[in-house]
């Protein structure tokens, strides 16, 4: 009789793959975001393209300097940091001189991931810890936007935009009014918190005329995140939860008073809703994993935002409620852990 070793590999769940991983996951969303920094430089011109490369580059050059001192293999290969800056450069206006966003890029990066360390282990969106850091620093060049679409965006730079390190920057309007007779006016969300004058829906949501938006348009961030949604690369719970929340809950105090609040539609397509829905609360490392818990955090962003917009003292209030959604992460997936069959009946007997 011959006998014959039998080898049993004992492995932890998950036993069936998709077929996917995070390289693949990854470049499909850095796929997905192209269009939408491409959109950005269409409308801002030289000075997009100069503010995207450079955030970029310093995520890059970060993540590499990380991954070296701390004897890692490089991590560039897996996409993360190419988001990140891509992400970070749509949150910020072309006006920022491009030091701030090189710093804002290194926080990113720095604070955002490599202190916790590394991949799968960062509690907050690196994009968002990066946008925190420049709105507390930088807080007036941060909010100063520049008219889009003017006709000489692709010959010259905004004069901010090169303005050296810890020097003063020239004044953008008084640039705008020589060069181009326009001014730098208040975002969309700023007018209607501050003087409750509400800009056309449907302006923001095709752009068919605005002059004083803050970036790609609802309905193309909407069929981006519908792309990854569709190639199950997000969990569609997640930006449902976080659309449907803030226009039910904006709804309320829309019909209370049609005047002084917003409607639903200008709620979704207005600041950074629809690309935080999509792409920044939908970050697997900080959401939950529970079906009920991606909901509940959806839901909790959501609230949070339409909050933050009509009665705290900012304008806009995505970025303050998808950092503390990721803050509230552990605790709503253990509240919405499924309880293993048969637990119950072994705790009364």
């Amino acid at each position: 009789m011959i006998s014959r070793k039998v080898h049993i590999a004992l492995k932890p769940s998950p036993h069936i793959h998709s077929g996917q991983d995070v390289v693949v996951i990854m470049r499909n969303v850095v796929l997905a975001l192209l269009p939408l920094n491409l959109w950005f430089v269409w409308q801002f011109g030289l000075s997009a393209i100069a503010h995207t490369l450079g955030i970029l580059l310093s995520c890059l050059l970060a993540e590499r300097i990380w991954a070296w001192a701390a004897g890692k293999p490089n991590p560039l290969g897996d996409w993360s940091a190419t988001i990140t800056g891509l992400l970070l450069a749509l949150t910020v206006p072309p006006s920022l001189p491009l030091w701030m966003g090189a710093v804002g890029g290194v926080v990113a990066i720095a604070l955002g991931k490599a202190f916790f360390g590394g991949l799968g282990f960062n509690v907050f969106n690196p994009a968002l810890v990066g946008r925190a850091f420049i709105q507390a620093a930088f807080p007036v060049a941060v909010n100063t936007w520049p008219p889009a679409w003017w006709e000489g965006r692709f010959a010259t730079f905004y004069p901010t935009t090169l303005t050296g390190p810890f020097m003063s920057p020239p004044d953008l309007n008084a640039w705008l009014t020589s060069a181009v007779d326009a001014v730098s006016g208040a975002t969309p969300l700023a007018q209607m918190k501050f003087a409750h004058q509400q800009q056309s829906a449907l302006d923001l949501w095709i752009f068919a005329d605005a002059t004083n938006v803050t970036g790609p348009p609802a309905l193309l961030i909407l069929v981006c995140g519908l792309y990854l949604a569709f190639r199950r690369m997000l969990d569609w719970r997640i930006p449902l939860s976080v659309m449907g929340s803030a226009a039910a809950f904006a709804a309320v105090f829309w019909l209370l008073d049609p005047g002084r609040h917003p409607d639903p539609l200008f709620v979704l397509a207005s600041g950074g809703l629809m690309l935080g829905a999509w792409f920044m609360a939908t970050d697997m490392v900080g959401s939950p994993v529970t079906p009920a818990g991606a909901v509940l955090y959806g839901i909790l962003i959501g609230v949070v935002t339409v909050i933050i917009r009509l009665f705290g003292g900012m304008a806009e209030g995505v970025m303050y409620a998808i950092l503390l959604g990721n803050a509230a992460t552990p605790l709503i997936e253990r509240i919405t852990q499924p309880r293993p069959f048969g637990s119950e009946a072994r705790r009364r007997s």
